[in-house]
């Protein structure tokens, strides 16, 4: 690995006789790191635990998550191991029950699934992705974790600013120089310049002054990065306690995690720490900025009510907490709790998606979404299950059609291990595949290559 010199100059000045363990631990190979889905797995496998989360694991070597169905079906989600420790501000500093958090940076998904998993289907999160080619993974991830109280938006940091005091929390990963990934993805040390540190760190502080008057007073800033500098890390903690009015929140954790602070955040090094070079730091907000007025949606003149079908209450459980809407040419249900907060982010922002997509109208029928199969609030009890083999259950995800003879005409849930993965229609003959034709599985299915950690 060639390191810019001006970087390792700078890099020995922070770690001093620290520095050639640091590069050492560079040349070796990255860690490998899931974290399970709790609501959808509950036999937890044996394998050595990520300390600062409290399901994360590391795996011995990288299996091909394409080839098992459990990946697709939002049991588990690979993820940096460093990534995982926000975990450890939202138990030690959120004290809400229903918190509404937002997730300002958030695609691919990796701190949003993680949010949503703490969150146990309380309160509202909002997972937010400025760049508009990465918003469809970041709402593919949030599908397939399944959690019902999630609005996914593509919106610059700016158009949050209207909604004073909407949220409790709010994370802001902020895209920076990359130092943290040196190791995983070579092509960021060519990209790693003085003036890049310099300009990321100008941005960042943008971001976080155009975000932080949505935090409500007492609200929680968690900012992170994946570098090592001072400029994008700690100085930035100070500009936004100085500038902003923050306070500084230490975090308890074990000497043994080995993670390293100066006082203003925490730094996760490689040849300390079992993970990618990684930062966070944790803030509360101590002015008011006002609060956004929430105000109900009113109808659109003109605008005829749609009737809900009975049986889509059918589908869910617990069907008087949620609210079926109809949207667009289909179907979706949020929980009631937050319906009126959903509707002021919608009429302020670029929704992608909200709760649960239920299905669509297809002529006289609802063509029954994937989203439901893969949500907590499907209700399995409502409909006709195939429990596949593993070369069926790739066949599905390849979005070939399966033959289900011994099973009734309709609508099938298929599941793999007792994971649902999606929906077939079943008309004797053949079941015709409704799995997302962008979300297929493209390679050729290898059982040989087929190595499942979950039992």
């Amino acid at each position: 690995m060639n390191l810019p010199e001006q970087f390792r100059e700078r890099t020995k000045v922070i770690l001093g006789d620290e520095y050639e363990s640091f590069e050492s631990a560079l040349m070796s190979d990255a860690p490998i790191s899931v974290r399970v889905n709790d609501a959808k797995c509950q036999e937890l496998p044996d394998l050595e635990r990520v300390s600062w989360a409290s399901s994360g694991y590391y795996l011995g070597s990288r299996p091909l998550f394409t080839m098992d169905p459990c990946f697709h079906s939002g049991v588990y989600y690979v993820q940096e191991a460093s990534s995982m420790f926000l975990e450890q501000a939202f138990r030690q500093h959120l004290d809400v029950e229903q918190p509404c958090i937002l997730d300002l940076c958030a695609a691919p998904g990796g701190k949003s699934t993680h949010l949503a998993q703490l969150m146990a289907g309380e309160g509202l999160l909002v997972s937010n992705e400025v760049i508009r080619a990465r918003v469809k993974i970041l709402a593919e991830n949030m599908t397939k974790w399944g959690a019902p109280n999630v609005v996914v938006t593509n919106n610059d940091p700016s158009d949050f600013t209207p909604l004073r005091g909407f949220f409790d929390m709010v994370v802001v990963d902020a895209p920076c120089s990359g130092e943290g990934m040196f190791r995983k993805d070579p092509a960021s040390i060519d990209e790693w310049s003085v003036d890049n540190v310099k300009l990321c760190s100008e941005r960042q502080r943008r971001i976080v002054a155009d975000i932080f008057p949505t935090l409500k007073e007492g609200g929680l800033l968690v900012y992170s990065t994946c570098t090592y500098n001072r400029e994008e890390d700690e100085e930035n903690v100070r500009w936004i306690m100085d500038e902003l009015g923050a306070e500084y929140l230490p975090l308890e954790l074990p000497a043994e995690w080995n993670i390293a602070s100066e006082g203003l955040g925490y730094h996760f090094f490689p040849h300390r720490t079992k993970g990618e070079g990684f930062f966070l730091a944790v803030l509360r907000k101590t002015d008011s900025e006002g609060t956004f007025r929430i105000k109900p949606a009113k109808p659109s003149k003109g605008a005829q009510a749609v009737k809900i079908p009975a049986v889509l209450s059918e589908w869910i459980q617990s069907p008087s907490d949620y609210v079926i809407r109809s949207v667009a040419d289909g179907f979706t249900a949020v929980p009631k709790a937050w319906a009126t907060e959903i509707g002021a982010l919608e009429s302020q922002l670029q929704v992608v998606q909200a709760g649960v997509l239920l299905g669509q109208v297809k002529g006289k029928d609802i063509l029954i979404d994937t989203a439901l199969a893969l949500s907590s609030i499907l209700r399995e009890e409502a409909f006709e299950v195939a429990d596949l083999s593993w070369k069926d259950a790739v066949a599905f995800l390849k979005r070939d059609n399966l033959v289900l003879p011994e099973l009734a005409k309709g609508w099938v849930l298929v599941r793999f291990g007792g994971h649902p993965l999606g929906f077939v229609k079943n008309l004797g003959n053949r079941a015709n595949n409704t799995y997302p034709q962008a979300w297929r599985i493209r390679m050729e299915a290898d059982g040989e290559r087929y190595e499942p950690f979950l039992k």
